[in-house]
């Protein structure tokens, strides 16, 4: 039978384990955002240095093991003087592996763009910048919103490698408590729930943003 004094006694760490995760996953996804919205302004910039260079970082985030890029971050580090910072380590890793993919989100949701916008845009005098900021970034962003959704899900459930540089996060705070156990029924379904809860808490704000942002800029 499921023993729930089990749980509540381990609660305590699974919860330091939760936060830690959350702080993770809303970290790497702050990276992954800033830095996939660049390298796709980068290949639709027109500039072919800007092209190329956005394409080997897709292409090496895309070809290469996340578990390789996170030790390679992990150990990277020092050599720039920052020692012992497994969790900003993790962040990095994890947040440019997606940022790769969201690069290529964003890159089709931005050549979706109606052509007579931009060119509407253009004929008022915006500049570049304001192109990008004012009329193509929003629309991009509300259209990819699901697919977005859906890579920061995967992001989530990425979070349990940083424990290979020994963060304590969600996964490997319930391991910790079934080695002192020895009872991982328990444990395991009450990972698995907190896990099932940060991602219906994602979608559900995906939901509100999507919608709000739809009837702001009438896309349906």
């Amino acid at each position: 039978m499921f023993d729930v004094a089990r749980v509540v006694e381990a609660w305590p760490l699974l919860a330091k384990g939760a936060w830690v995760t959350a702080q993770l996953t809303v970290a790497a996804t702050a990276v992954s955002l800033i830095v996939g919205t660049l390298s796709a302004m980068l290949q639709l910039s027109g500039l072919r240095a800007g092209y190329w260079l956005s394409r080997v970082y897709v292409s090496a985030m895309r070809g290469t093991p996340l578990l390789v890029q996170l030790f390679v971050v992990f150990f990277g580090l020092p050599l720039l003087g920052i020692r012992g910072e497994a969790f900003l380590a993790a962040v990095i890793a994890i947040g440019l592996n997606s940022g790769a993919f969201v690069t290529e989100i964003l890159r089709a949701a931005v050549l979706n763009v109606p052509r007579g916008q931009i060119e509407a845009a253009e004929a008022v005098g915006m500049s570049r910048w304001q192109l990008w900021r004012r009329t193509i970034l929003p629309q991009a962003f509300v259209t990819s919103l699901p697919a977005l959704t859906n890579e920061f899900t995967i992001l989530l459930k990425a979070t349990p490698l940083a424990s290979v540089v020994a963060v304590t996060e969600l996964t490997y705070a319930g391991q910790l408590v079934i080695a002192r156990t020895f009872e991982p029924t328990e444990i395991l379904l009450t990972v698995a729930a907190v896990y099932v809860a940060f991602v219906l808490c994602l979608s559900q704000v995906s939901r509100r943003m999507e919608s709000r942002f739809a009837r702001r800029w009438s896309i349906q």
